[in-house]
């Protein structure tokens, strides 16, 4: 049996920033036009953050079953290492999947029951990430759809919860956060090349390559820069201390480019990580001084 410190690091809490993030931008715009409802906030905390661990498990599972994890590069996983039976990791994202179940409906139930429907899409596309006969994870959409989830769904969404109103500034922000949540899985993705090319896991990175995958990593952080401006555009110019988050990512974005590979890589998962949080902490400070 997997000791609690193993069934946490299944968890990969290094990637709960890719949860946060996005609420605390959300937060932030409907703090800037005067209609924060904190409870509602938390309870999209709750949402985002279960899902994360949910999806994380269910990789975890379902990577393990089809044997991709056999020869693991990075953080250790529960059923590829034999530390947990397949069986009790699904059972573990299950209960995440609840836990993020149960908080969505109160949310939908008090401001629009359509977010059902939003939710039940979230929770499929966390699933399907990496599970059933064909993954889209595998099919070099993963990064797609983590820019619309974590970004584009979770920012807007929590936003739109709070405001019950539709805001240009909490899209853009969504550009902002999904730009850097997608980073972090290239940077993943392109660490794993040559497992995942073994494995048959066709990643977006293993299509494009070792160099265009770089590239993209550094696009990325350039479109999470340009986000900031246009969050600064909609809102107050004070959004553009956003772009105090490079000083984080451009230590990522020396590494990736330096040409690290393996577990040199490793450590740009975590400062990718906390630039995006960094972007959102840094924006949401500047719309709420300004709101």
């Amino acid at each position: 049996m997997a000791s609690p410190g193993q069934w946490l690091a299944g968890a990969r809490p290094r990637t709960l920033p890719a949860a946060v993030s996005p609420v605390v931008a959300g937060t932030g715009v409907a703090a800037y036009v005067d209609a924060v409802v904190w409870w509602k906030a938390l309870l999209a905390l709750v949402v985002a953050l279960a899902l994360q661990v949910a999806v994380n498990y269910a990789n975890d599972y379902s990577d393990g079953v089809r044997g991709t994890d056999a020869d693991r590069v990075g953080p250790m996983r529960l059923v590829g290492s034999g530390a947990a039976t397949p069986g009790a990791v699904k059972r573990a994202a299950f209960v995440a999947f609840g836990v993020a179940a149960v908080a969505g409906l109160v949310l939908a139930a008090t401001t629009a029951w359509w977010l059902v429907l939003v939710g039940l899409v979230c929770v499929l596309a966390a699933w399907f990430y990496t599970g059933g006969s064909r993954p889209y994870g595998y099919l070099g959409l993963g990064e797609v759809m983590v820019f619309v989830f974590f970004g584009l769904v979770a920012v807007t969404g929590t936003t739109y919860v709070q405001t019950e109103t539709w805001e240009w500034a909490a899209l853009a922000a969504a550009v902002g956060v999904g730009a850097l949540a997608c980073a972090i899985l290239v940077a993943n993705n392109l660490r794993d090349i040559p497992t995942d090319t073994v494995a048959g896991k066709r990643t977006l990175a293993v299509l494009l390559g070792d160099r265009r995958t770089r590239l993209l990593y550094v696009a990325l952080v350039l479109v999470a820069v340009a986000a900031v401006a246009a969050v600064a555009a909609l809102t107050t110019w004070w959004a553009l201390v956003g772009l105090g988050f490079l000083v984080v990512a451009l230590r990522g974005c020396r590494v990736v480019l330096s040409g690290a590979t393996g577990p040199g890589l490793v450590p740009v998962l975590q400062s990718t990580g906390l630039a995006e949080l960094l972007w959102a902490v840094l924006v949401a400070l500047a719309l709420v001084a300004a709101g």
